[in-house]
């Protein structure tokens, strides 16, 4: 804990302990009873503990102990819950160290090897031996049973629940006094055995994301400068400090201690330490755990690299830009984490389901305990000839009323989903935008940097004073384009990029003083102050409404605008001085994406949205085959199409690149950020993110949220369809406690290892 006895307002811990789904509903209402405690939410899946309020931390570990369980990593801050490289974390053991290093379940296989050897005396000892057999199951219901029962009386006087480790007492109690001793020892040990197989199943899935974390080495070779260097000591005057002698040295340290603005060197083979851009070198970088890209990326000076990724066959020096805990990878887990404890929408119907069936079912179990004696002189007890009486169907019946199959269905499904989807480089912000994906039936797409590079080039200028046309080189037309240049220098969208860099390769960056006073105009373009006089770049639209100009340069901008490219006009304050064409690539990947789209929806609506003029935006979306386009909007129009498209097909999903479509992105069913790799604002924007800056990973990304919610129908179905048959098995008379117990945890088993299949890769797509 901290050391002191006062928690923070807010507080993460990690729970040891739990084997099932409802231990965590018994923790979440025993700690919620404390108080100071605002709100407590326990999360089975992931493991975690998150605690609002003010509360004595010896009191509330206290409190956790009395209902049975541990913790294993109390967090002492928020901030520090991203999961530094060095961190010492719990990792998954083999079945055996799992259920050897616990000490309830030593007992209950200890318990299980008497009922084991009671079989053959039982069977074949000889009759001397057989007051013994009783007594060996007696031992293993006091060595399995004992740690059940004193967890389930807690979760009973603590959290007032009645918790399946009570419900398994009462039954194994009620066949001990009705003398089936070997089914009250059978119940007992398979259930305690049963339940720590469901906790490690859980543990597996639990720490499948945290393993990303070991891809980052805990050491790093940093160049450091040689200080107050022993050998050189009084040479020259030298008395200390950097030694003017020496080269940089190479130290290796570990990675928590080094500094933003250090140097590190990583040899080839190797796997990156920290997140940082190439100082010198070149190489390729296999990026898979971050972006999900199975093709090496070529690195040089000024790239950035992600800690986790692979170095080639080049040695790199790398600018270290942040810091161990800080790094993509980190983020990523830490993201994706706290995704987990978003609770799906079926997640939420299932537990509040959860709360009232249990309660049903024990209700159902006293009336069959009762009703049938009393009203229709059925046999209470065990009849002499073997027959079961009513009671001991009752207590088969305590045995069905335990939920954990179905509370456990969603969860484990939606982790191993979130997983898998950040192993694909896809970052999901929780269950519930994973499961409304599954439904989408329109898709919105941004143009710029979403469908294309977002990296558009110069491809024409014509100055209104052109005498060269055809040459390569026209006075009039440099002097637009610096002029031109001296405003966007100022403006950071693509398009003013594109115009400063042209400028800057043809020498005519400096040619005027950067703009002053530079004003945006809401989508339509940019003014600012050149040597005195007002310089507006703006769309054919504005120029059209606010500067007058001749048809001739009307026609030439259409005929930009009908093969794809961007135009900006350019005036100043006495005149219109000519028009800039602009053409941005569309990516490879974004008509293969929307074609599989197409094959994944019987009738998907893929729409593009742009801020820019509708001759452009129809060439581009004829190139990617999107259904319809829609142009010239500004970002509020953007936001009523998004609404728009909600109201006729009841949810879409909008792909743009998480800044500048925050509101669009915000106001979607599904808001999808593109190329989020090193880019936190583009992490915190939308529901989900595309690590790698295309759309190749869209179509799986629909595909593993239908198979996720498939999955989670599966199990459902799954966990309440055994429930049904034992139901009525047992109200026949057809079933008995340790099969009503094996079927149990059977069920749960089931729908785990139905859960982590989502772990595998997904079938390649031909």
């Amino acid at each position: 804990m901290e050391s002191t006895h006062t928690l923070r307002p807010t507080l993460e811990l990690e729970i040891t302990g739990m084997d099932c789904a409802s231990c965590a509903q018994t923790l979440e209402r025993g700690v919620a009873r404390l108080d100071g405690v605002q709100h407590c939410e326990v999360n089975f899946a992931t493991g975690k503990m998150h605690i609002s309020g003010n509360v004595d931390a010896d009191a509330l570990e206290a409190r956790i102990a009395s209902l049975g369980y541990g913790v294993a990593s109390p967090a002492p801050a928020p901030a520090s819950t991203h999961g530094a490289v060095g961190e010492d974390k719990p990792r998954p053991r083999g079945l055996p160290g799992y259920l050897l290093a616990r000490r309830e379940t030593t007992l209950a296989l200890i318990g299980l090897a008497l009922l084991l050897a009671s079989a053959p005396i039982s069977l074949w000892g000889p009759a001397g031996l057989a007051p013994v057999v009783p007594l060996l199951h007696l031992a293993t219901v006091l060595l399995a049973g004992t740690p059940i029962l004193v967890r389930g009386w807690r979760g009973l006087i603590t959290s007032r629940e009645i918790t399946i480790n009570l419900l398994m007492s009462v039954a194994t109690a009620g066949a001990l006094i009705i003398g089936e001793t070997g089914e009250a020892a059978t119940v007992i040990a398979l259930f305690a055995i049963g339940e720590a197989l469901e906790g490690y199943a859980a543990d597996r899935a639990r720490y499948s994301l945290r393993a990303l974390l070991d891809l980052v080495p805990q050491e790093a070779v940093v160049l450091r400068p040689c200080l107050d260097c022993a050998e050189h000591m009084g040479v020259d005057g030298y008395n200390g400090g950097p030694c003017p002698f020496c080269d940089v040295h190479e130290l290796r340290m570990p990675v928590a201690e080094l500094q933003i603005g250090d140097t590190i060197v990583v040899a080839p083979g190797e796997r990156i330490p920290m997140d940082g851009t190439v100082r010198s070198g070149e190489s390729s970088v296999d990026q898979a755990p971050i972006t999900g890209e199975s093709i090496p990326v070529g690195k040089t000076s000024g790239d950035s690299v992600f800690a986790g990724t692979i170095n080639g066959g080049g040695t790199l020096e790398v600018l270290v830009t942040g810091r161990a805990e800080d790094n993509t990878l980190s983020r990523i887990v830490h993201l994706v984490q706290e995704a987990q404890n978003q609770r799906a929408p079926t997640q939420r119907f299932i537990d509040r389901f959860a709360r009232w069936y249990t309660p049903a079912i024990v209700g159902l179990a006293l009336l069959v305990a009762l009703v049938p004696p009393l009203l229709f002189d059925a046999p209470f007890w065990n009849a002499p000839d073997g027959a079961h009486g009513w009671l001991y169907r009752a207590l088969a019946l305590l045995i069905i009323a335990c939920p954990c199959a179905l509370v456990i269905s969603t969860p484990v499904t939606i982790v191993s989903a979130l997983t898998q989807a950040a192993r694909l480089g896809v970052l999901v912000k929780g269950g519930a935008p994973l499961e409304a994906l599954a439904h989408i039936q329109a898709f919105a797409f941004d143009k710029t940097g979403t469908l294309t590079e977002g990296q558009p080039t110069l491809a024409h200028i014509q100055a209104v004073d052109c005498a060269l046309p055809d040459s390569p080189s026209c006075p009039a037309c440099d002097d637009l384009l610096a002029l031109a240049a001296a405003v966007e220098r100022r403006a950071e969208h693509p398009l003013a990029r594109a115009v400063v860099t042209a400028a800057q390769t043809q020498s005519l960056l400096h040619r005027y003083p950067a703009a002053r006073q530079v004003t945006s105009l809401a989508g339509q373009g940019v003014r600012g102050e050149v040597n005195g006089q007002a310089v507006t770049v703006g769309s054919h639209a504005l120029f059209d409404t606010q500067y007058p100009h001749s048809p001739a340069l009307c026609d030439s901008v259409r005929a930009l605008e009908s093969r794809g490219q961007t135009t900006m006009l350019v005036g100043d304050s006495q005149r219109v001085r000519g028009v800039i064409g602009v053409a941005d690539r569309v990516r490879p990947a974004s008509r293969a994406a929307l074609a599989e789209l197409h094959r994944l929806h019987p009738r998907p609506h893929a729409v593009m949205l742009t801020g820019d003029n509708p001759l452009v935006a129809q060439a581009i979306g004829a190139t990617v085959g999107v259904d319809q386009v829609q142009a010239g909007l500004l970002p509020q129009d953007k936001l009523e199409a998004i609404r728009m498209l909600e109201a006729r097909y009841g949810g879409v999903a909008m792909v743009g690149d998480g800044i500048n479509d925050a509101p669009a992105l915000a106001a979607a069913t599904v808001g999808i950020a593109m190329g989020g790799a090193g880019t936190p604002q583009a992490m915190e924007t939308a529901d989900l993110v595309l690590m790698q800056d295309d759309l190749h990973r869209l179509p799986e990304l629909v595909r593993l949220s239908r198979r996720t919610l498939g999955t989670i129908h599966q199990n459902v179905i799954l966990s309440l369809g055994i429930k049904v048959v034992f139901l009525a098995l047992t109200l026949l008379g057809w079933s008995n406690l340790w099969f009503a117990v094996f079927a149990d945890v059977g069920a749960s088993l089931l729908v785990t290892a139905n859960g982590m299949r989502l772990l595998r890769p997904p079938a390649q797509t031909p």
